[in-house]
């Protein structure tokens, strides 16, 4: 069954009890991500992870997977990212079994309307497909709206579009901004709060960078002799840390889906191709040193600590300089290692 704008809230928030398999397809895959985390919130169910590896050398698992019960009680949802095409026989072999006790999500990138797994998908009445897009204009103003009610901001059209175009309308990243923002404002769910632009001018994603991104850059590049120079001409203060921080973790949100592209198997240049405009023409070759050198693994774990180092900045009356020198050079040193 193929899903639309118009019933996908409540195929969501009110799944069918028939529905055993929910494909999240399209270029907008932090879009796909968040539409299914809505669902495994919405159903109070935590997440069990199958890869289409295993799938592929034994498609009786998925079904296995989506029948067992738990130990401990409570729903569960099979999240499998990405769904290719090695989990078709799977998928097929799950909508042709009995109903099971577990839903199954696959998180897919752009798939072309011959893919065998979206036919199944959007044919059958056991399956559910929708297609994410980058929204555009009010939608994408809706889109912040929507996100910032989740994390206890009250987002006003024009706080909400100033915030989609500094974002780039990435889903990813302005759920990342809000949540920045909320801690920022000291706002939640239970306290709601209305975001002004006023924040947006203090810690917002449109800050400028200058040359902070070039930091982010030689961490990741593993230029440790470079990045120490620059770390020493930054001027005293702290204030820069933040915005340093933000420039890595864009890097990071650019590199991270790229990489996990690569390791299903595309080839580097072919995904570098694909990126187009989103990367600089002057900044490709070195992006694609990065890509070849770093794994998806290893760049989660640098996004983890970037976070906790961005709170650890945003919220420290004096914030240590060092703190921010040290946690970039050891990016840098371990780059080197790769």
């Amino acid at each position: 069954m193929k899903l639309t704008k118009s019933n996908l809230g409540r195929a969501l928030d009110q799944p069918s009890r028939d529905v055993r398999f929910y494909l999240f397809h399209g270029p907008d895959e932090a879009q796909s991500r968040a539409l299914a985390a809505r669902l495994a919130e919405g159903q109070q169910a935590s997440r069990i992870l199958l890869s289409s590896g295993t799938i592929k050398s034994d498609p009786a698992a998925l079904a296995d997977q989506a029948g067992a019960m738990s130990l401990f009680g409570g729903k569960r949802i099979v999240w499998i990212e990405p769904a290719t095409k090695d989990v078709e026989a799977g998928v097929a072999a799950l909508l042709e079994g009995p109903p099971p006790e577990n839903l199954v999500v696959g998180i897919a990138g752009t798939l072309t309307k011959a893919s065998p797994l979206l036919k199944l998908a959007e044919a059958s009445p056991l399956a559910s497909a929708f297609a994410s897009y980058a929204p555009e204009g009010q939608d994408a103003e809706r889109m912040v709206a929507d996100l910032g009610r989740r994390v206890g901001l009250k987002v006003s059209g024009s706080v909400a579009a100033r915030l989609a175009d500094a974002c780039g309308n990435d889903q990813a990243i302005v759920l990342r901004e809000l949540e920045k923002l909320a801690l920022y404002v000291d706002a939640s769910p239970h306290a709601p709060k209305e975001l002004e632009h006023g924040a947006l001018d203090d810690v917002g994603a449109e800050s400028a960078e200058g040359d902070f991104l070039r930091l982010a850059d030689l961490a990741l590049g593993g230029d440790v002799a470079e990045l120490t120079e620059e770390l020493g001409r930054l001027p005293p203060g702290g204030s820069e840390g933040v915005p340093i921080v933000r420039s890595l973790q864009r890097r990071l949100l650019m590199l991270a889906p790229a990489r996990a592209r690569v390791e299903r198997g595309e080839r580097v240049d072919a995904v570098m191709a694909s990126l187009g405009r989103a990367v600089f023409f002057k900044e490709k070759a070195r992006i694609q040193r990065m890509l070849s050198k770093w794994k998806a693994v290893d760049l989660a774990v640098v996004a983890d600590r970037a976070g906790k180092l961005e709170r650890s900045l945003m919220f420290t009356d004096a914030p240590e300089r060092e703190s921010l020198g040290e946690e970039l050079l050891a990016i840098a040193r371990k780059a080197r290692s790769l």
